[in-house]
């Protein structure tokens, strides 16, 4: 076949895709409707999950499951816009890691609202500004972010939930007017500069480090003064018209940082099954010994894996705790029904803060 006929082909090709995309799509229109009529919002991640599952089984190649799974986010993302106004908050300005966890999570055709910090993301989901907040939780390579921490009494003290996750991998670049040998100052956030400690120090070691409050804002500062750098994105770079002088600079190569998706509305509506889902908790325990490993023994009488475990000052009482946990498995799921109800029991304090499918 020839190069014409080959461009014909693609053609008829395209026709077809096209048809079928607005096909699903009115079907999907249809679907949006009868839950909205209901009082459910049209964003769901549990069906995202399952229809992302499903696609990239049937993925026989060339196309890599990636690229496939981008194609099909964009398309569930338009099938949203048409369905309702969705506003997403997220600690701007634009081309910050966040951001572009949000545009992972829900794709480009949702309404994006850059807060100044983690707490006011909170805020404006918990006051219905907006319907749903991504902040960063923890990096793989630095641990928790504490900022999100301190924003977490909002989410205790509120019927806020975690709707959702998402796993952004950090390329990290040294972004500059100047040459490397020039630079005197590097701006960037805490745990991006954290990221890349042994970099600055083989490259840059005389520079001064300076927080910033965003990887964009510290482009931003280093697009207007001579002798500074800024640690961040290759979409900051683009996004304030600065080369990259240093690329991939973070000390760790597989440095991912965890994003969560919090909204007003449970969006939990049944497991996706097959150990793909993800329950967090918050808990007190009593001040006395042993409190910890008998709230804790729930899950291990019943097999649960308990995949993570952070403590943070209650703020309501010195030198008590409160400890959020993360556990595979669903709020519905019969073992975790029976850990909850246990806790309860065990525990001064007890919260659900949601359940939401473990994939990447």
């Amino acid at each position: 076949m020839g190069l014409e006929e080959h461009r014909k082909r693609i053609d008829e090709l395209d026709e077809e895709i096209i048809r079928l995309i607005n096909e699903r799509t009115r079907i999907a229109v249809e679907i949006g409707k009868q839950k909205l009529a209901v009082g459910k919002t049209v964003f769901d991640p549990r069906r995202e999950a399952q229809v992302f599952r499903k696609v990239l089984s049937l993925n026989e190649g060339p196309l890599k499951d990636e690229a496939l799974k981008g194609i099909y986010r964009e398309i569930i993302s338009g099938n949203y816009a048409l369905q309702q106004t969705v506003r997403i908050a997220y600690l701007g300005p634009a081309a910050t890691f966040s951001h572009e966890a949000a545009l992972k999570q829900f794709g480009n055709s949702m309404v994006y609202v850059p807060m100044s910090s983690i707490n006011d993301v909170f805020a404006e989901v918990h006051k219905g500004e907006v319907d749903y907040g991504v902040i960063p939780i923890e990096n793989s390579a630095e641990g928790v972010v504490f900022q999100s921490l301190h924003s977490f009494d909002i989410l205790v003290g509120s019927d806020l939930k975690i709707v959702s996750q998402v796993y952004l991998p950090i390329i990290l670049n040294l972004i500059s007017n100047s040459p490397l040998e020039e630079i005197e100052r590097v701006y960037s956030k805490d745990q991006a500069i954290a990221q890349c400690r042994g970099w600055l120090r083989r490259h840059v070691s005389r520079a001064e480090r300076v927080e910033a409050s965003s990887t964009s804002e510290a482009v931003r500062i280093a697009a207007a003064e001579e002798g500074s750098a800024a640690i961040a994105s290759a979409q900051a770079a683009k996004e304030f018209g600065l080369p990259i002088i240093g690329e991939s600079i973070q000390d760790m190569n597989n440095n991912v940082t965890r994003f969560l998706v919090i909204g007003r509305k449970d969006n939990s509506a049944g497991p996706v099954g097959e150990g793909n889902d993800k329950t967090s908790f918050v808990l007190s325990i009593p001040d006395k010994p042993g409190a910890l490993q008998k709230c804790l023994q729930p899950f291990s009488d019943r097999n649960i894996n308990l995949v993570k475990i952070e403590s943070r000052p209650s703020r309501m009482k010195a030198w008590e705790y409160w400890f959020f946990v993360d556990v595979i498995g669903h709020i519905e799921d019969g073992q975790i029904q029976e850990v909850y109800r246990e806790l309860q029991e065990i525990c001064p304090m007890v919260k659900w803060l949601g359940s939401y499918p473990n994939i990447p």
